[in-house]
């Protein structure tokens, strides 16, 4: 009896410290979850953090709110998640741009790669060597001809100093020998302008940004720059194609969570995103911003972001490269 009575007190006891832990495990989540973006509304970055938000939210029974933090080379959203609760309320949709560019420029209060855990890459966006449909440049031949002939450079526009465009141009020029004008801008939209009238001659921006000005003709898209031709611009060859190597570049998001967030909460959103990914609906969506849906896994693409992180760095080094 006293064997037996033992045996009860000490399950119980057992009970009471394994039933609140997996309680609290269940119990996720059990208010709002917030997604932290690092650009304004309306951007490529906003439009796939509500993208996310909105089948998180169904699949997770919450409400899934997108916060816009915008400034300091889209890293004042990543600095605040990095700092927040490692509780699984705050998550953060980035690019490469702040997570593997930025750091090599800006003295940053966090780091990026320890502070914040990938839970997954969303989609990529291969870059596109565009120039105004008024240009004699035909091809990238003709380009890089012209560019021999002038050593002086031609300009080329970005959405701003260290941007993923500002890095496509670098990675350009060293692949190819030559010099060209960085003309920095606040975003794409100005500098398409410019492009338009002739005050730019060219710009290494994402196909997300720069298709709808292809598909109506007022832009030439010369080549795309990543491994693989686009598959919303399928007879645009590649910079690898033409013989120019080590000038890729595309913008890829990512979902991301403080460093410290339980394991079983950041396995519960990589499953999600899994599973969101695999929606034939969210394939045509992401396609429509000129990207392909993500099919690394988690592991897969931490190796590729600490892969990116050291190219760019390299990079930037090289060039010397700063935010003056």
């Amino acid at each position: 009896m006293i064997a037996a009575h033992a045996r009860r007190l000490a399950l119980a006891v057992a009970l009471t410290h394994t039933v609140p832990v997996a309680l609290a495990q269940e119990a996720w989540p059990s208010r709002p979850v917030h997604i932290n973006v690092g650009a304004s509304p309306g951007g490529g970055t906003d439009r796939v953090a509500r993208l996310l938000a909105e089948r998180l939210g169904s699949l997770l029974g919450q409400s899934v709110i997108v916060d816009n933090r915008p400034g300091a080379a889209n890293t004042i959203a990543a600095d605040l998640t990095a700092r927040a609760p490692a509780d699984g309320y705050t998550l953060l949709v980035a690019t490469n741009s702040p997570q593997v560019i930025a750091p090599h420029l800006m003295k940053l209060g966090f780091d990026p790669l320890r502070q914040l855990t990938p839970i997954g890459m969303v989609m990529v966006v291969p870059h596109v060597l565009i120039v105004p449909d008024s240009s004699g440049f035909q091809d990238v031949g003709g380009l890089l001809a012209e560019l021999k002939a002038r050593p002086e450079g031609l300009r080329y526009a970005s959405s701003g100093i260290g941007s993923v465009q500002h890095i496509a141009g670098e990675l350009f020029m060293a692949a190819t020998g030559t010099r060209l004008i960085h003309v920095p801008y606040k975003g794409s939209a100005q500098a398409h302008q410019d492009i338009l009238s002739g005050q730019v001659e060219l710009m290494l921006d994402t196909s997300s940004s720069a298709m709808a000005l292809i598909k109506s003709g007022k832009f030439r898209a010369l080549a795309v720059t990543t491994a693989q031709r686009s598959d919303e611009l399928p007879h645009v060859p590649t910079l690898d194609e033409l013989g120019i190597n080590g000038a890729e570049m595309s913008t890829w998001y990512a979902l991301y969570a403080p460093t410290a967030t339980p394991s079983h909460v950041l396995e519960r959103l990589e499953r999600m995103l899994d599973t969101i990914l695999r929606s034939p609906t969210v394939q045509v969506n992401l396609k429509a911003m000129g990207g392909s849906p993500s099919t690394l896994s988690r592991e897969q693409f931490i190796v590729r972001q600490s892969a990116d992180f050291d190219r760019f760095g390299a990079l930037i080094r090289q060039q010397h490269l700063t935010l003056d």
